[in-house]
């Protein structure tokens, strides 16, 4: 059963990992960060692992893929091309590895000399201050490396030009989505509604609207998650029913939710920050979207 298959104890992985990279000259060190490194984060037996490793030379872990083999039979796997690290430009690259006993390890590769530039650096990495454990460091490599402060992640306080551009850049998706729907064309639309307009800018207004609930002191979970356990449950309503099938008209039922949902959240946003909603705006592109619903085919 693959509820039993999951039950992996987070101690004997974790030894696991150590052990492992004890055996493996070319391993320098480890880091655990995520959610099994951060002090009382919600933990289940589907968490992942999130492992860096510090390497000499990370393209043979690139290029021979076996080693991942060595926790299990391996059911499928995810790899990110090397590409430069935005801060250091030192080459890095990571991957995902769904064991099929339910075990999962998300690996990122780091070289030394990115390690010690993020150890120099004058501010924490993001993901090591969201949370680390150092599971082995062979040359002392992390021992002037900073405390992690938990805070990364936690949404920061909008601009009033920010606020006014998330608010505008979520309204020019509308007329594209009436557009599509009126044509019946499916794949863009569910873009941009369920991707473009809730995914990258609703979200945003309700990582505000959070932060300012909880004194921006509380973090967010990657994708929304932990949005549910933040938000009002009225508001968490409301935002499941901006959700349908492959019918135009739920879809476009979900579509002008989808606004009310983001009008109230940000206007509530900006009363609050002290900036004005851009209601102006608001009327025209919903006016604009409500007579492509009702155009006839032939206008």
């Amino acid at each position: 059963m693959m509820d039993e298959q999951i039950n992996h104890s987070s101690d004997a992985v974790i030894s696991r990992l150590i052990h492992w990279g004890e055996q493996k000259n070319s391993i320098r060190a480890m880091l655990l960060t995520s959610t099994r490194a951060v002090p009382n984060a919600p933990v289940d037996s589907l968490s992942d692992y999130d492992a860096i490793l510090i390497v000499e030379d990370i393209y043979p872990f690139h290029e021979d893929r076996n080693w991942v083999q060595d926790f299990g039979d391996v059911l499928v796997t995810y790899w990110d091309p090397i590409h430069p690290d935005p801060d250091h430009g030192d080459e890095k690259f990571a991957n995902v590895i769904q064991y099929s006993d339910g075990l999962r390890i998300d690996f990122t590769l780091w070289s030394i000399e990115l390690l010690r530039k993020i150890v120099q650096a004058p501010a924490l990495h993001a993901e090591l201050d969201a949370g680390y454990r150092i599971l082995l460091d062979k040359d002392k490599l992390t021992k002037d490396i900073q405390s992690p402060t938990y805070r990364a992640y936690i949404p920061v306080r909008p601009t009033r030009e920010e606020y006014l551009r998330t608010i505008e850049e979520f309204f020019s998706d509308a007329p594209p989505m009436a557009k599509f729907l009126r044509r019946g064309e499916l794949f863009p639309a569910k873009w941009c509604l369920d991707y473009d307009m809730k995914h990258v800018y609703l979200r945003l207004i309700l990582e505000w609207k959070i932060g300012i609930d909880y004194n921006w002191s509380m973090p967010v979970g990657a994708l929304g998650k932990g949005l549910k356990k933040r938000l009002p449950t009225e508001i968490w309503s409301q935002l499941e029913n901006t959700y349908a099938g492959a019918d135009v008209q739920e879809n476009w039922v979900a579509l002008f939710r989808t606004i009310t949902l983001f009008r109230e959240v940000a206007m509530e946003v900006g009363d609050r920050l002290g900036y004005t909603y851009s209601f102006e705006l608001d009327q025209r592109v919903t006016a604009f979207v409500q007579e492509i619903q009702q155009r006839s085919d032939h206008s």
